[in-house]
């Protein structure tokens, strides 16, 4: 049986490149070498493509790019993403994990992990994903949008997060405990998105699922966050000892069961498919909020959404192996499709 050819994607021109790049880095030491060829692709900050064969590490201290998107890199190596199997992007924020290079392989016809456009496109931006959500009956935390030139908002009271609408790992994120602190955390989110959101405070148990599949998805156990840290921000997310998981979480079953129901639920509301992390609030009465959809979680094998399905019997080969399987299977069913 012939090897797979699998371009790990990776990179990016978001403030989470170098997030993406370690988790790319796992991803192509653990795919098995004798079931997958693997193909490193980095695209720089500055929105080139590096495709050419060798590792990770190779390609970001510079080699061979393409001075835009994937075309022929040079005449000794005229690789495309046309000559692999399927794509595994490991892209985080903006032009990565938003539908746009979704629709790039779409285009090109190119089984890939994860997402498709529209769903990565939707629950980029918090507050399109929580309206439809919200439509489905399905609880989230409240929060309202701000505009540049828009007067500043918050019915919620202190503290309350401000945010960027369409970012992630915490970038641009600030708690804001006064009207002065609300007034820079807007102004620090404005320099990420032209669509910033002003988030509720829920005074809660801040727990994370994993969700793994296509039309029948299935959740991961829960997990509870414990950030060392007033906050889960981006030092708790990634320092070395910046937070503690909890696997399940000291929670009810009922609550557990709960929290791992309304995920799926979101899953399939928002049209994800292959992977998603889900993030969630518990109150001190139990009730369930839906807070963010990841579509494209971090991935190294020590990474929240790895941790979940090791925890609940998924190893971390075994969780790539069948994310592949996923993107060739949605890839197959729709290749039947008259369009």
């Amino acid at each position: 049986m012939s090897r797979l050819r699998v371009a790990v994607l990776t990179g990016g021109r978001s403030s989470e490149h170098e997030v993406a790049i370690a988790s790319a880095r796992s991803v192509l030491e653990s795919l098995d070498p004798d079931r997958y060829e693997t193909v490193p692709i980095e695209i720089g900050r500055d929105g080139r493509w590096a495709l050419e064969p060798g590792s990770l590490r190779e390609l970001t201290n510079g080699s061979s790019v393409a001075a835009t998107l994937p075309v022929p890199v040079s005449r000794s190596q005229p690789a495309t993403l046309g000559g692999v199997d399927v794509v595994f992007p490991v892209l985080h924020g903006p032009f990565g994990e938003d539908g746009t290079v979704q629709g790039l392989l779409e285009l090109a016809g190119i089984p890939y992990v994860g997402a498709g456009v529209a769903a990565s496109a939707l629950c980029m931006d918090k507050d399109l994903m929580k309206s439809v959500l919200r439509d489905r009956g399905i609880p989230v935390t409240r929060n309202v949008v701000l505009r540049p030139g828009g007067a500043l908002e918050n019915p919620f009271g202190y503290p309350v997060f401000v945010k960027p609408a369409r970012l992630g790992s915490s970038v641009g994120i600030t708690k804001a405990r006064t009207r002065d602190e609300l007034e820079e955390g807007v102004a620090l989110a404005f320099r990420h998105d032209e669509k910033v959101l002003v988030e509720e405070f829920v005074d809660g148990v801040e727990v994370e699922v994993g969700i793994l599949g296509n039309v029948e998805p299935v959740a991961s156990l829960p997990g509870e966050i414990v950030a060392h840290a007033d906050w889960y921000d981006y030092g708790a997310k990634y320092d070395e000892g910046g937070m503690e998981l909890v696997v399940p979480p000291r929670l009810p079953s009922d609550v557990i069961e709960q929290v791992q129901d309304l995920s799926v639920r979101a899953f399939v509301a928002t049209e994800c498919e292959g992977m998603a992390r889900v993030d969630c609030f518990v109150r001190p009465d139990g009730e369930v909020l839906i807070n963010e959809l990841n579509t494209i979680p971090g991935f190294t094998a020590t990474s929240v959404y790895a941790k979940l399905f090791e925890a609940s019997g998924v190893p971390y080969t075994r969780l790539l192996d069948r994310l592949i399987e996923l993107a060739l299977e949605r890839h197959r069913r729709r290749a039947g499709l008259e369009f």
